[in-house]
């Protein structure tokens, strides 16, 4: 992840909107994710935790947090750890945060060095009463590697089991999902280079082009801006459009078939995701239109959906009963299988068996729980679709929206999404 310039009073005010959440006497720990291997002596990249990032900004391996709004020594109240660096970690690994920047970064007064993170910590939990510690609590995560959290956990009750401990989780996901202002121009700019990448493909998009080509433009133009792909890209041409999280990318690109590309940038650790299908010839056929169509309706009644007050589910349902409707009108569905379907299996699943709306944030799939209902400041995805295996193609659209107090901010209104404007746009190649 390349970092991206963010004021610190960003960091400064997230952890002042923390620290009013914590019971009295309290002392909060947040951990930098571990390097994960790979095989061999190899390792991945490192991905910051996002609720420590969203906390510091900072990037770098092996920090800590540690927040103690009650203890007796104002110098205590905030404490960045951070490695300590030396020769032969800038020759082999190169730059690492000294404490006067670190400082700067983060906006926290009070650096140390993680080597002293034992002892203060030790002095700390004996003075307070309350210890709160992270988990990954997203709904749809699979956690079935021992994390840095899930052990610091484990140490802290061996430690001190008489302390009252406490989720820092559910805090942080409702803290996450309202966006600043900032925070949205972050996200603005990860759509904004979403963009430039969609528009060089369209360029460049031809029948007997390779997905892997494809996948290859977008790639280098994100790069170039220091960014980077939010998740892993789906460039699915023909048939393969109907696999919801096709990612083998590497067919070939066929006349008269369409290419879904659901494929966005991830700019300074915030995410965006956009969904298009396009024509690989650089016109829709008159059936491929018509479906095309239906799904841009729903799009576009969803996004004036998005309203404070609903749930992710409330916006679902809504989804599929527009899409019931739109399939009826293509011929997909009869009314009688409307009217006979049974509440736990809506016959519209057969054409649409995703949800419509996900948050968005420093996580493509950013912190929820299904009860939490919308609010001015949420970003959010809007992603209907109508699949058809039987005539070879399915099609969804997506762009990533605010919500607001007087309704909606579509953040890739300007990346086309008409047909019309889809097709113009690919045969200035």
């Amino acid at each position: 992840m390349k970092a991206i310039s963010i004021p610190p009073a960003l960091f400064t005010l997230n952890r002042e909107r923390l620290v009013k959440k914590l019971l009295p006497r309290s002392l909060a720990i947040f951990n930098a994710n571990d390097i994960m291997p790979t095989n061999a002596d190899g390792t991945m990249g490192h991905l910051q935790n996002a609720d420590l990032f969203y906390l510091t900004g900072v990037h770098q391996e092996e920090t800590i947090l540690l927040l103690a709004p009650d203890a007796f020594d104002p110098n205590q109240r905030e404490i960045l750890f951070v490695r300590e660096t030396n020769e032969h970690l800038v020759i082999w690994e190169g730059h690492k945060l000294n404490k006067e920047q670190a400082a700067k970064v983060s906006g926290v007064k009070t650096v140390k060095w993680l080597t002293e993170f034992p002892s203060i910590f030790r002095q700390l939990a004996c003075e307070l009463e309350n210890i709160y510690l992270n988990t990954n609590e997203h709904q749809r995560a699979g956690v079935v590697v021992e994390t840095r959290d899930a052990r610091f956990v484990r140490e802290c009750r061996q430690q001190f089991p008489l302390h009252h401990y406490h989720r820092l989780a559910p805090i942080l996901h409702a803290l996450r999902s309202v966006k600043s202002a900032h925070e949205i121009d972050a996200i603005k700019a990860a759509c904004d280079l979403t963009g430039k990448g969609f528009s060089r493909v369209c360029k460049f998009l031809k029948p007997g082009v390779n997905e892997a080509e494809v996948e290859a433009e977008f790639a280098h133009e994100f790069i170039r801006h220091k960014g980077q792909f939010a998740y892993n890209p789906i460039i699915a041409s023909g048939a393969n459009s109907n696999i919801l999280h096709y990612n083998q990318n590497d067919q070939v690109c066929k006349k008269g078939d369409l290419l879904l590309l659901d494929v966005a940038a991830g700019l300074g650790n915030y995410m965006s995701d956009l969904t298009r299908t396009i024509p690989v010839s650089g016109k829709f056929s008159r059936r491929q239109k018509q479906v095309y169509n239906a799904v841009l309706r729903i799009f576009r009644a969803q996004v004036a959906a998005l309203m404070p007050g609903k749930t992710t589910k409330d916006l679902r349902l809504e989804c599929e009963e527009r899409t019931a409707k739109e399939c009826v009108d293509l011929g997909l569905l009869k009314m009688s299988e409307l009217k006979n379907q049974s509440p736990d299996a809506p016959a519209v699943k057969k054409f649409f068996m995703h949800g419509v709306s996900h948050p968005i944030g420093l996580d493509v799939h950013d912190v929820t729980y299904n009860y939490y209902q919308l609010e001015p400041g949420w970003v959010l995805t809007v992603e209907p679709a109508i699949y058809i295996p039987a005539e070879g193609f399915g099609i969804r659209l997506e762009n990533t929206v605010v919500v607001t107090e007087n309704g909606q901010l579509d953040l890739m209104a300007e990346i086309p999404i008409e047909a019309d404007e889809i097709e113009a746009l690919m045969n200035r190649r």
